[in-house]
């Protein structure tokens, strides 16, 4: 039988009492490992967390746990080496997929460790300057953020299971919140070895970094007015989640990541093969096949000049044509396998809805995988589709297939692009691919503060980053990560924004002397 994983809660390693849930290899089907958290005494547990990994954070400074998010740094990349294989293993991602997702995760916990060094020895964090509410200032008003009394569940998606994992978990440790992570079941194995890498390494206190892996069951049941709730999933999934009693009754606070229809729009004025117009090219391809299109912000609809429809379908099917799919420890396989052979039923599914209102202008479904079983592997090569008439399918801008697919889709003019993105009712991500001159710049920046209603983030890109911009799909430390409507309203990252969910704002009103004396920058 497979190695059971062990939870981790308040200091403990825990078995679950259940038989468990087997994880598999995607390509080769080949049985891992098991995660079970049947007969977890959650409350108890919850409770524990919140009494010694809580306690033990906030007594610490800002800059203390800055050094603790240091220390993580070093125990993740000393094990380094550990987690692409498991990556591989479990995701069935190649090299390059799998460092987005871990180097992408160690890159997070150090921008947040330099963060956190900037706050000094604070304990507390200043809120706006003191207002006045008496003449001459005798007595006044000051906010002021303190770290929430309770612990952070943070339930994350199958696609992420190392950047899922940390871009939680370090706002929250700097902020002094201890964190509880429910990995997806299919995927689990990365997270919890990375927890348990950590944890052995002493350098957190015990119940700051804890790991329940298996069913959800009970997680929300256990959770207390002054905790936080972070989900990273479907909006369905969502949507109980907000109807729960923790959320709706007691209040506790929730973040939103859910479903995302984002876009990449080529700007009027470019040509095929001009700069801008190559740029989109490349990148839709690339976000169509980084982990197998597994990632809640790659592009889904590609909008270009109705005149470049042709053109653009031609050649980034060229650029598809090209990616090799199959076993990912095959050195000439660039894209392999999504995690589960479910997720391969539910993309086929997707594709074939889809193809219901569009034209299949490339399927790289009919050539065969490398080193790789058909019959197993949950391979799916990348499928673009088409319409020329986006207005008339409303299914093509609310439908996320989450794999490697996307839909091309020609506008008259920019308000009529405008109109269609729009129609994606609130997404992650919007890239601009426009040129450098003052005419274009100015119709670029017009237009993402017009989409800025619309997304949590609005990428542009012109030949002068052409080298340099760090993907549609890459979400950095320093910028916000969410998006509104549909895309589940949420907000993390954003540098030292992060901080402000884990924080409770309260103002004390009191005299000069006292006002003073609440944070060191006063």
């Amino acid at each position: 039988m497979t190695e059971l994983l062990l939870n981790h809660l308040g200091g403990q390693w825990i078995a679950g009492t259940g038989a468990g849930t087997t994880l598999h290899d995607p390509v080769l089907g080949d049985a891992l490992v098991r995660v079970d958290s049947t007969g977890l005494n959650l409350p108890a547990h919850f409770e524990r967390v919140r009494a010694q990994g809580g306690a033990a954070l906030r007594a610490m400074s800002y800059r203390e746990r800055a050094g603790l998010l240091k220390a993580i740094v070093a125990v993740l990349q000393a094990n380094r080496d550990a987690y692409d294989a498991i990556s591989t293993a479990n995701s069935g991602t190649v090299k390059n997929d799998s460092a987005v997702d871990i180097d992408g995760a160690i890159y997070t916990v150090g921008v947040y460790a330099k963060l956190g060094e900037t706050l000094g020895d604070a304990r507390v964090l200043a809120d706006g300057d003191i207002a006045p509410l008496a003449k001459g200032g005798a007595f006044g008003s000051r906010h002021v953020q303190v770290p929430t009394r309770g612990l952070a569940l943070c339930i994350n998606a199958f696609n992420f299971p190392s950047w899922g994992l940390w871009e939680k978990a370090a706002p929250a440790l700097l902020s002094g919140v201890p964190v509880v992570v429910k990995p997806a079941t299919a995927t689990a194995w990365l997270t919890q070895r990375m927890v348990q890498d950590v944890i052995e390494a002493g350098v957190l206190p015990a119940g700051a970094l804890n790991v329940v892996c298996g069913s959800s069951a009970g997680l929300l049941d256990a959770l207390q007015p002054f905790d936080l709730l972070s989900f990273t999933g479907s909006a369905d999934t969502a949507a109980l989640l907000r109807r729960h009693p923790a959320v709706a009754e007691r209040s506790v606070r929730v973040n939103i990541e859910a479903d995302s229809v984002n876009s990449g729009l080529l700007m009027p004025g470019a040509t095929p093969g001009s700069a801008s117009f190559e740029l989109l090219v490349k990148e839709v391809a690339r976000e169509m096949t980084q982990k197998s299109g597994q990632k809640c912000t790659a592009i889904r609809r590609v909008l270009v000049p109705e005149a470049l429809y042709g053109a653009a379908a031609e050649a980034i099917g060229a650029r598809l044509a090209k990616v090799t799919v199959g076993n990912p420890r095959n050195a000439s396989v660039r894209m392999g396998a999504l995690v589960s052979r479910a997720q391969f039923e539910a993309v086929q599914a997707g594709i074939a809805q889809l193809q219901s209102v569009a034209e299949t202008l490339h399927d790289g479904r009919g050539a065969a995988l490398i080193d790789a079983d058909p019959a197993v592997a949950a391979c799916v090569a990348p499928v673009l589709l088409g319409t020329r008439d986006p207005d008339a399918h409303g299914l093509l801008h609310v439908t996320e297939v989450f794999g490697p697919v996307a839909t091309l889709m020609p506008y008259r003019d920019l308000d009529h692009a405008r109109a269609l993105v729009a129609r994606g009712e609130g997404s992650l991500a919007c890239s601009l691919y426009g040129e450098d001159d003052d005419t274009a710049a100015d119709a670029l920046a017009a237009t993402a503060l017009d989409l800025a209603a619309l997304h949590g983030r609005v990428h542009v890109v012109t030949p002068a980053v052409a080298a340099l911009h760090t993907g549609h799909g890459n979400v950095m430390p320093q910028s916000l990560h969410g998006g509104p409507g549909r895309a589940g309203g949420g907000e993390e990252l954003g540098g030292l924004r992060a901080l402000n969910f884990h924080h409770r704002r309260a103002a004390v009103q009191a005299a000069p002397a006292v006002l003073s004396r609440l944070t060191p920058a006063a």
